[in-house]
């Protein structure tokens, strides 16, 4: 059965953005894209009759216009009455991949992200993507030599918060999801790695010259080692590679200023219970401006 790329829409901006967004997605990965409603469970009225009716012709209309500006993908749709976040990870479980749409953009540019979306997060192994209102396909691609934003320019570049230091290692899928989005893209890939100084250096104590240094070489340099046979898998992907010192939340905001898409990371736990998302993932959802896909692994 082939995957869609599966978009949730409820109407408001946000959500209207993210199924653009999936829409130039699916034609980018040349699969299907579904768009889907759902309806919360209510008491079966003429006037909720009414607006079941209503949502369909919107979901209709939503469909039609998207085959008209994306000619070359094939466009579902479906509605569902349920629970809104356990229907989303569920269908998202079933998808390639699912675009939300965020609350809005936070006092820093980010995003608000609402109960459902964290939830569709943290409770499915498939990439989510979450996108802002008001985000167009020429906020992803360089302006153009006047300086106007273009769609038909290269893609920003895309870029990539990477975990080396992970016991059980940098995650493969996050890597794959990676490097595949900016293959397809034809743009540049930025991976950003941020590394802990020593305790003392916290409180201002000298350190060893060659001591801070020489942790800074030993990150790069792993960095390097651990996309080397991904560079050679994908040979027509530009790479930079940047490893610095801090907390790894603050580096990569500042390294996504003029990203086309964000891509981080979240453990697969095995509690049920809560929302457990890392603290960088949940910091880059919302503080960044750009598309975030969350890709979960381990």
């Amino acid at each position: 059965m082939t995957r869609t790329v599966t978009a949730g829409l409820d109407g408001s901006p946000e959500s209207r953005a993210a199924v653009e967004w999936a829409a130039r997605e699916a034609a980018l990965r040349d699969l299907p894209l579904r768009i889907l409603h759902v309806r919360e469970p209510e008491a079966d009225t003429d006037t909720d009759r009414g607006a079941a009716e209503e949502w369909a012709r919107t979901v209709r209309e939503s469909a039609a216009g998207l085959r008209l500006r994306h000619p070359g993908i094939e466009v579902a749709t479906d509605q569902v009455t349920a629970e809104p976040a356990q229907a989303l990870a569920e269908a998202a479980d079933g998808a390639e991949l699912l675009a939300l749409g965020s609350r809005g953009l936070g006092r820093l540019g980010g995003f608000l992200v609402g109960s459902a979306g964290l939830y569709v997060i943290a409770h499915t192994t498939r990439p989510v993507v979450l996108v802002r209102a008001g985000e167009a396909a020429a906020d992803e691609h360089q302006p153009d030599p006047s300086g106007v934003p273009s769609a038909a320019t290269p893609f920003r570049p895309v870029v990539l918060g990477l975990d080396i230091d992970d016991p059980e290692g940098p995650s493969q899928a996050l890597l794959e999801f990676a490097f595949d989005a900016a293959a397809r893209r034809g743009a540049a890939l930025r991976v950003v790695h941020g590394w802990t100084p020593p305790p003392y250096a916290a409180y201002g104590i000298p350190a060893d010259p060659p001591v801070m240094p020489s942790f800074g070489r030993r990150a790069a340099t792993l960095l390097t080692e651990v996309l080397r046979p991904w560079r050679q898998k994908f040979p027509d992907v530009e790479v930079s590679e940047a490893s610095r010192a801090g907390n790894s939340a603050p580096v990569l905001i500042d390294a996504a200023r003029d990203a086309s898409l964000v891509v981080v990371g979240r453990r697969v736990r095995k509690s049920p219970y809560g929302i457990h998302i890392g603290h960088v993932t949940h910091a880059v959802l919302h503080h960044v401006a750009a598309p975030v896909a969350v890709v979960a692994h381990g």
